[in-house]
Parts: C-alpha cells; structure tokens; sequence
C-alpha cells in the first residue's frame, strides 16, 4: 500500500454557491432543507449562501460533491467547485476594509 503525505496540492476545498428563491413558503422549505444538508454534511456557511468543506483528497472530495447533487433543490442555481489548498491560501477575505484570516481547515490525525 503506497502512502502519500497530504499536502498543499492534495487537500481539497469544495465551495457550493447558490441563489435560492424564497418567495414562497415550499421555496424557503427546500432552500432552508439544502442548507440543513450541507451542514449535516460538514459544510461550513463562509456567506450567506457560500458553504465550503474541507477534504483530505479529490477521492473524498467528490464523495461530497456527489452528496451535495442528491440533496440538490427543485429550483434556483447551485454551483460546485473544487480547489486546492495551496488555491484556496491565495485567497484574501476582507470585513470592510479590514483583512481577515481564512478559516482553518480539519487539522489531519496521523496514526501510524
């Protein structure tokens, strides 16, 4: 069994972006639904209606995203995107006009 260490190019964020409708009462059901799936999931809300996830590789990457299409609403947009680690670093988030720090991914437990 070959072990590869995890890194920067291995890890793996998965962003799901959507715009929901909510104008009617079924609307803000399923858009609330979806948004109770991704958390389940382990998704973290980084806005509104921005989750992203942290994954230890692309394998356990496209678990979720697979995850993320079964629990997809009947109406409005979603999108999915996958980044590295190293991608998702070169981010700058600002409050304002204050830059902030990015959220800190699963810290790895190494066994053996």
């Amino acid at each position: 069994m070959s072990f590869s260490r995890y890194n920067a190019y291995r890890i793996m964020w998965v962003l799901v972006f959507f715009d929901l409708p909510t104008e009617t009462k079924k609307h803000r059901s399923q858009a609330t639904r979806f948004r109770k799936e991704l958390l389940d999931d382990g998704f973290t809300m980084f806005q509104f209606s921005i989750y992203l996830r942290h994954c230890p590789s692309k394998e356990n990457a496209e678990v979720h995203i697979k995850r993320v299409k079964k629990a997809l609403p009947q109406y409005g947009k979603v999108g999915i995107m996958c980044i590295t680690d190293k991608q998702f670093g070169q981010m700058e988030i600002f409050f304002a006009k204050q830059e902030t720090n990015l959220p800190t991914g699963a810290q790895q437990l190494e066994l053996f």
